[in-house]
């Protein structure tokens, strides 16, 4: 083909001699990977036969923030071992700086500080360098625009010097125009891509990230273009793994959506992956099997294309399986994803049974991220374009999606992203992982230069929003211990508009006007990116100030693994079989979280069953009705309910072995995934357990169906399409379940923090059954008094005095609106409601109120104490008291748990099935009444979403609702 004759000659030899660089790029944001991990790495990048590792991670603070600084003698010598253990290992160690923050490129005195820290670190060892431009403005200043025609021309300057000077070392390149996306005004015009093809000198490789910063598929035709361009094959920057982008998303899926076709093409691949490193056993060995295939092996391309192949394997069947799996007949040559993920599966495994120990307590160890409320509009984070119309086509039929449909889909995707359920925390500060084998450090002695930076962000012609940028502000950890006993939620989200403020936290960040942006995405490009020294002297305000921490913020007592500071947790040998991990369990786990355009085979069962449950929901109705299940129809529904429930169970397990394997260091690294899915899943379990009692209307569809889903028009062609940024749809899978529950307007209910150690207790939710009477009752009782039992001894016959009076009600005239969450020792907490509280009231008046007043006659409390007593004259004066008459919050509803439960998410996830119940009924605000002096009481509600109403004045009491 005359594309292949394009190239230069000696393409096919990168391979055949073994200078086909592949391996891995370390060059995400977040807390950078340890000494040890690194050297783990290198030595499983040897048995897979990589031979490249390129240190590059963006926060390890002598790389970019502060690239002048020399290394200390302490430093030296770990990062002196960490290049002896690569060569070791026979793989080529490429220290790399980022000094485009703040560089001038015409400056003497800069060049001569960059070539000393190279220097520094040839003596180290190292033989192989990096210079990255990536992440910068594409703007010089006033003394470099004096010496050099263009930007290009400055970085070709300093790259080609420092080249020389090293004495023509292996180099690295990474230009700031590093995608299709991002190059002015193209690849094949970009003055800035021509130059640096034209003048670079040619020993350097050039990274190149494909089409877009996180390209779904690499083209021949891309990879032809830019070859042109920079005179040379480009080396990959492959950001398919890297998750540092999204807090709720890990991807374990195989290396795919790259024919090994490309490999002659290509001077090499490096992959920069998940922030976790225990997390990226999947994404480096099958970039490894994929690097292997025999590239000259014949191949029937309508059979065993690789990128074909990929296309087929994400558009789901009728019953939600992928529609296609690995060819029985495949050759060992050929590479295939599915079989390939097979393998490192299987190879996986064993990790988890190695006994490795992990410090501290459980974080997120990338930065959060929140989103503009368009992400869709061309904007600082996003350097993406919005064209009129999109087309994308599946195998079975073909989607238009219009630029309006795809702004409310991002919409959307962003309302939920931004309020998920691990929070979005301001920007770490900048660490150092070259202080021992095992830590990573935040250095909280460096003043960390980064101010909050207003930016316009343009919503549409009419209209601009502000945007604060909150760019690394250090985050230190509260020092006073919280009484679990209190307060439910030991941190909330930060209200952001005053940092110093701890006491404005709010756990509604719907009510927040402002968005936090950080310099997060892969490779992403920053307007004013203050993260340097030199920018020290621009701060408004005090480098060092604290902000209250941000639910799992990841804030540096969390990424300091400290013997002094932190509790080291061993896991306990457990040998029984019951306990073990299972291929099965990883290959569930790897489905949930896969690649970034692409849903894993039992994700999208998960999705299609949930949703085709919900939407033929009606057909319970009927049965309930006729008190007949025999049909077809409904036989089918309950046959597929039991299907979704063993998919439950599936992750429960899978949760419980994970919880106790022996590699703790592994588990810490995934736990907070597989914690909040196991969470989502039992939440839409639970819920379809509900619709089985077929207790809604049958319009209960149209109160249901949600606005965007999965399952709307242009959502799932979109999302596959890789049209779009990935970040566009931030939430992954956890989002796309979550927006299938009908509470549109609580988003609000998916925050809630990660347990701080693992533990495998699970809690479940069910609707209630009348065998639950009397353990409600008991639980009642224990929480009456302000989420606390009374202390004072009753007498037997007024045992369940406070019980009749908050939850008896419910239970006996609106069982079918009544939830129970249990572990695996019983029930633990209730949340019970009322779909319209005037025709409850009336009917507590009828059925409820005149047995209570015979069972408790007023003369029964003379000789008890006051709180009792309130609770007798409740039942005797209830024709007389006021009552909540909303139309906005129509629904009543009471909520408790045992003062055991410390896992916030619990309370959180109850009230969402009850609000997803009354929901179907045609309700979409509720209300709870409390006494104004119960404070537990009002900020366990609070944390729920519910607000005051002061329109609904009640002479000692609040009345607090919310809308869903």
């Amino acid at each position: 083909m005359a594309e292949e004759t394009n190239l230069p000659n000696s393409e096919n030899l990168n391979t055949k001699n073994g200078n086909f660089i592949c391996g891995v790029v370390e060059g995400f944001y977040g807390r950078p990977w340890t000494t040890e991990q690194r050297k783990d790495l290198f030595q499983k990048m040897k048995k897979w036969n990589m031979n490249s590792y390129v240190y590059a991670p963006k926060d390890d603070y002598k790389h970019r923030a502060y690239w002048r600084e020399l290394y200390t003698v302490e430093e030296a010598e770990h990062l002196t071992s960490l290049i002896q253990a690569a060569k070791d290992q026979n793989i080529i160690f490429y220290y790399a700086l980022s000094p485009g923050l703040d560089i001038t490129y015409s400056s003497s005195k800069e060049v001569a500080a960059l070539r000393r820290k190279l220097e520094q670190v040839s003596q180290f060892g190292c033989h192989a360098f990096a210079l990255l431009f990536d992440d910068i403005e594409p703007e010089m200043s006033e003394a470099d625009k004096e010496i050099f025609q263009s930007f290009a021309q400055a970085q070709v300057s300093v790259t080609n010097e420092c080249f020389q000077h090293l004495g023509q070392p292996k180099f690295l390149l990474c230009p700031t125009q590093y995608c299709s996306t991002r190059a002015v005004p193209n690849v094949t015009n970009s003055e800035y891509l021509n130059t640096l093809g034209s003048k670079l000198a040619p020993e350097i490789n050039i990274m190149w990230t494909g089409q877009k910063v996180i390209s779904r598929i690499l083209t021949k035709e891309n990879i032809q273009e830019v070859t042109e361009v920079l005179r040379r094959p480009p080396v990959i920057w492959d950001n398919l793994h890297a998750n540092d982008y999204d807090q709720k998303r890990v991807f374990l899926g195989p290396y795919s959506g790259r024919s090994p076709d490309l490999i002659p093409k290509l001077r090499g691949v490096l992959t920069n992956p998940n922030c976790e490193y225990g997390a990226n056993f999947v994404a480096i060995h099958t970039l490894a099997q994929w690097s292997r295939c025999n590239v000259d092996a014949q191949r029937d391309p309508s059979i065993h294309d690789t990128v074909s192949a990929d296309i087929k394997l994400e558009t789901e069947t009728e019953d939600g399986l992928s529609g296609e799996d690995v060819p029985s007949t495949l050759s060992p040559n050929m590479y295939h994803p599915r079989q390939a993920l097979r393998n490192a599966i299987k190879d996986w495994l064993p990790e988890f049974a190695k006994h490795k120990s992990a410090w501290g307590p459980i974080t997120k160890p990338q930065p959060a991220v929140a989103v503009v409320p368009v992400p869709i509009i061309p904007s600082i984070n996003t350097c993406m374009s919005l064209t009129s119309t999109s087309t994308t086509t599946s195998s079975s039929n073909t989607a238009i999606v219009n630029s309006n449909q795809l702004q409310a889909l991002a919409e959307v995707c962003s309302t939920v992203s931004c309020t998920d359920s691990i929070v979005s925390a301001v920007p770490g500060p900048v660490m150092n992982s070259l202080v021992s084998e095992t830590k990573v450090i935040c250095n909280e002695s460096i003043p960390n230069p980064i101010t909050p930076v207003s930016i316009p962000i343009p919503i549409d012609t009419t209209e601009s929003k502000t945007v604060t940028i909150l760019s690394g502000t250090i985050i230190k950890p509260e020092k006073g211990k919280v009484d679990h006993e209190t307060t439910e939620n030991p941190a909330d989200v930060t209200n952001l508009k005053d940092p110093k403020d701890e006491s404005t936290m709010n756990t509604d960040t719907s009510l927040s006007n402002e968005s936090s942006l950080s310099p997060s995405e892969p490779m992403d490009c920053n307007s004013t990116p203050n993260i340097s020294p030199a920018h020290g002297n621009k701060c408004t305000n005090g480098s060092n100030e604290d902000v209250a921490m941000s639910e799992n913020s990841t804030f540096s007592g969390s990424m300091q693994v400290d013997p002094n500071q932190m509790v080291i947790e061993n896991n306990t040998e457990n040998e029984s079989k019951e306990s073990a991990l299972t291929y099965e369990d990883l290959a569930l786990l790897c489905d949930l979280f896969y690649l970034p355009f692409e849903h894993g085979g039992q994700a999208l069962q998960l999705l299609q069953e949930f949703n085709w449950l919900k939407s033929n929901a009606h057909l319970v109705i009927v049965a309930n009705q006729r008190k007949d299940k025999s049909s077809p129809e409904v036989h089918e529904w309950f046959t597929r309910a039991e299907k979704l429930n063993e998919m439950s169970q599936a992750m429960t397990r899978l949760f419980e072995h994970i919880s106790s394997c022996n590699n703790r260091e592994l588990l810490y690294d995934l736990y907070a995934y597989i914690w909040d899915m196991r969470g989502v899943i039992s939440l839409l379990n639970s819920y379809i357990k509900w619709l089985a009692g077929g207790h809604f209307p049958p319009s209960m569809p149209s109160y249901t169906q949600g606005t965007y889903t999965w399952f709307s028009k242009g959502w799932k062609e979109t999302f596959m399409s890789g049209d779009q940024e990935p970040w566009v749809f931030r939430g992954g899978l956890t989002a796309d379940l979550q927006r299938l529950i009908p509470v549109d307007s609580g988003n609000d209910l998916f925050i809630y923090k990660v347990p701080e150690m693992p533990t495998n207790r699970v809690f479940t939710i069910r609707p209630y059954l009348p065998t639950d009477e009397e353990i409600v009752y008991n639980v009642c009782t224990k929480t009456c008094k302000d989420g606390l039992e009374d202390p004072i001894p009753y007498p037997d016959k007024l045992r369940h005095l406070h019980a009749d009076r908050i939850v008896g009600p419910y239970v006996t005239l609106h069982p079918e609106f009544c939830f129970v969450i249990e572990d695996d020792l019983g029930i633990v907490g209730y949340a019970c409601a009322a779909p319209d509280y005037k025709k409850f009231r009336i009917k507590q008046e009828l059925a409820w109120i005149p047995d209570m007043c015979e069972k408790y006659p007023m003369d029964c409390g003379k000789d008890i104490h006051k709180f009792a007593q309130e609770s007798i004259a409740y039942f005797h004066n209830f024709k007389d008291e006021i009552y909540v008459n909303s139309p906005t919050h129509p629904s009543s509803m009471i909520c408790s748990l045992l003062p055991s439960v410390l896992d916030q998410s619990v309370s959180k996830r109850l009230v969402t099935c009850i609000l997803a119940a009354l929901r179907a009924n045609g309700s979409f605000g509720v209300h709870v009444v409390i006494n104004s002096s119960d404070s537990y009481t009002h900020a366990f509600y609070g944390k729920l979403g519910f607000v005051e109403n002061t329109q609904e004045s009640i002479k000692g009491k609040i009345v607090m609702g919310r809308t869903f």
